[in-house]
C-alpha cells in the first residue's frame, strides 16, 4: 500500500486561503455560516470540512460551513452540551464518544468523561472508520498476542484522545484485564510512542489506521512509516472478538470487527483483527432540518471529486461511509430526507447501526 502524508499543513493552509476567500466574497449573498467543531490542526477534519465549505460556496449555497480547530472529538462533544449551539453548530465525533460522554462520571470513563452528556445526538454523514487504539503494534519479537503484555511497558495515548486513550485502555483492562496496576502504562503523545517504540524504551504501543464504510481502503500515516524505516521487524497484535464484545457489552458502546488484510499495513505480512469505531459529522436534535438536509446533499454532490482529490478524510468518501451505522434512531430527520431523496436510505440496513446507551 502506498504510504504518504495524510494531512498537509501547507495543502490546509492552502485550502483555508481559497475558502477564506470564497467567503469573503459570499457574504455580500447572506450566506449563513454554519460552525464545523472539528478537531486539533493536523488531523484532518479542518481540512476536509474547508475544502467542502469553498466548493459550496461556489455553488452560492445560501448555508456555509466553516471549519473550527478544536482539541478534539471529545471536547467538542462536551462543547454541544451548551445550549447556545443546539441549532447552529455542526460536530465532528464518534459513535463511542457520544455513547461515553451518554455515562459521562460513570466508574471505568470517569477519567475519560468526567460529567455526563446525555444527549441523543443526532449523526448526519459518516466520514470514516477508526482502528487505532483497537490493535497494537511491537517490536519484541517475544510478545505475538495482546494477552503477553500484561506486565509489559505500554504506551497509549492521552485520556483526553478517544482512540488512542480511551478506547485503547477500555479494550485491555475489559477485554484483557491489563491495567495500570499489573502493568507500566504510560500515556503520550502518539509521536512520543511512536520514539519509544524504535528506542526500545517501550514494549507495545498504538498506530494510525482508518477506513471507509466497506472496509477496501486501508490508510495510515507517517508515523508507521517512521517505525517501518528502523528496519526492525513489526508485529501487528490484533484484537480478539471476545475483547470487542466485552467493551461492547459494558459500556454500550457499538464498535464493529473489521478483518485487516496482510499488506494494509508496514511490514504486514499476516491479517489480524481490529476493532472500528466510526467517525462522523453531528448536530443536536434542535438543529433545524432544511440545514441538515443541504448539508448532506452538499456531501453527496462534491463528494466524488473531492475524493479523488484525496484530500483528508475525503479520500474515505463513499454513499457507504455516509451511511455507515445510521438509522431512524439516530440519524437526523433531515439528513434522512435527504437519502430518501438520493434513493440510497435502505442502504443503511447492510450496516451494524449506532445505538444510545442505556444510563
Amino acid at each position: 500500500m502506498k504510504q504518504e502524508k495524510f494531512w498537509s499543513v501547507r495543502s490546509l493552509v492552502s485550502a483555508a486561503t481559497i475558502a477564506a476567500g470564497v467567503m469573503t466574497g459570499s457574504m455580500a449573498t447572506s450566506q449563513e455560516v454554519i460552525p464545523m467543531l472539528a478537531c486539533p490542526l493536523g488531523c484532518g477534519v479542518v481540512q476536509t470540512n474547508t475544502v467542502l465549505a469553498a466548493r459550496m460556496a461556489r455553488d452560492d449555497s445560501d448555508i456555509l460551513p466553516a471549519a473550527q480547530e478544536t482539541p478534539g472529538f471529545m471536547y467538542n462533544v462536551r462543547a454541544m452540551a451548551e445550549e447556545a449551539r443546539w441549532k447552529t453548530t455542526v460536530f465532528g465525533t464518534e459513535d463511542t464518544v457520544i455513547q461515553a460522554a451518554f455515562q459521562g462520571g460513570r466508574e471505568g470513563l470517569e477519567k475519560f468523561m468526567p460529567q455526563a452528556v446525555p444527549i441523543k445526538f443526532k449523526l448526519l454523514f459518516g466520514i470514516g472508520g477508526v482502528a487505532q487504539g483497537k490493535f497494537f503494534i511491537t517490536l519484541d519479537p517475544s510478545i505475538k498476542s495482546i494477552e503477553d503484555l500484561k506486565g509489559k511497558r505500554v504506551s497509549l495515548g492521552l485520556p483526553t484522545q478517544s482512540d488512542w486513550g480511551m478506547a485503547a485502555t477500555l479494550l485491555l483492562e475489559h477485554g484483557y484485564g491489563i491495567t495500570d496496576e499489573n502493568t507500566d502504562i504510560r500515556n503520550v503523545t502518539p509521536p512520543v510512542m511512536t520514539q519509544e517504540l524504535i528506542d526500545g524504551t517501550t514494549d507495545a504501543a498504538l498506530v494510525a489506521l482508518l477506513t471507509n464504510a466497506d472496509n477496501d481502503l486501508w490508510w495510515t500515516n507517517d508515523l508507521a512509516s517512521k517505525i517501518e524505516a528502523s528496519g526492525k521487524e513489526i508485529t501487528y497484535l490484533g484484537v480478539t472478538e471476545e475483547a470487542i464484545d466485552a467493551v461492547n457489552e459494558e459500556f454500550g458502546m457499538t464498535l464493529i470487527k473489521v478483518n485487516v488484510p496482510a499488506g494494509s499495513m508496514p511490514g504486514q505480512k499476516e491479517d489480524f483483527l481490529a476493532g472500528v469505531n466510526r467517525a462522523y459529522n453531528a448536530v443536536h436534535p434542535e438543529f433545524p432540518e432544511d440545514k441538515a438536509y443541504k448539508l448532506v446533499m452538499a456531501v453527496h454532490k462534491h463528494g466524488p471529486a473531492l475524493r479523488d482529490t484525496g484530500t483528508g478524510f475525503w479520500k474515505f468518501w463513499s454513499e457507504a461511509t455516509m451511511i455507515d451505522g445510521l438509522s431512524e434512531e439516530t440519524a437526523h430527520p433531515g439528513a434522512i430526507k435527504a437519502y430518501k431523496e438520493l434513493g440510497i436510505w435502505d442502504r443503511a440496513a447492510d450496516f451494524s447501526p449506532v445505538r444510545y446507551p442505556e444510563k
